[in-house]
């Protein structure tokens, strides 16, 4: 009896912290919870998502994965900007990217406020804020209050999520507008 009391208390704790948290943390404000179903500038079929992504990139974005730690871009250091795999869009710079340790690439901000989106996400038990292109809805990764000044976020972002383009190079284009 005095187990289930200290493990019904504990849960109570766990619950009321996750509460707090959710309602301190600043992209709540971002968000409009009238919005349920949102639609995005670029609308494929699931389909057309595998015909245009890799399907290491189609697990990520599309399927909410995670890659492996150490991905391509985790201790990568060029001058450039990443872009969004999905939409193709500039999503980070270079000019904000750190080594946070945790084995992927981290950023304390995105290229613009428009880029990205933040959407509560509570899968794993926890309360969450994943990072989303904000012209396909495709996922990217996830954000942290626990990244450096001035913004003290850490963008923790899928390498397969994203393409680098170095400094001074033209942006990515689709296999159809190439020709």
């Amino acid at each position: 009896m005095k187990a289930k009391i200290i493990l019904i208390s504990g849960l109570v704790i766990i619950l009321i912290t996750s509460f707090f948290a959710a309602k301190s943390f600043p992209a709540l404000q971002q968000q409009d919870p009238g919005k349920k179903k949102e639609k995005y500038e670029i609308q494929l079929t699931e389909a057309e998502w595998k015909e245009r992504l890799t399907p290491e990139q189609y697990y990520i974005l599309r399927e909410k994965g995670t890659e492996p730690i150490h991905g391509k871009y985790d201790k990568f250091y060029e001058e450039g900007t990443y872009y969004s795999a999905a939409s193709l869009q500039p999503v980070f710079s270079s000019e904000t990217k750190y080594n946070s340790y945790s084995g992927w690439p981290a950023f304390w901000k995105p290229v613009n406020e428009d880029a990205i989106k933040l959407v509560k996400d509570t899968s794993l038990g926890m309360i969450r804020w994943e990072v989303i292109d904000s012209k396909s809805g495709s996922h990217l990764g996830h954000v942290f209050e626990d990244g450096p000044e001035p913004t003290g976020l850490r963008y923790c972002i899928n390498s397969d999520a994203l393409i680098f383009v170095p400094k001074g190079e033209k942006p990515p284009k689709f296999k159809k507008d190439l020709n």
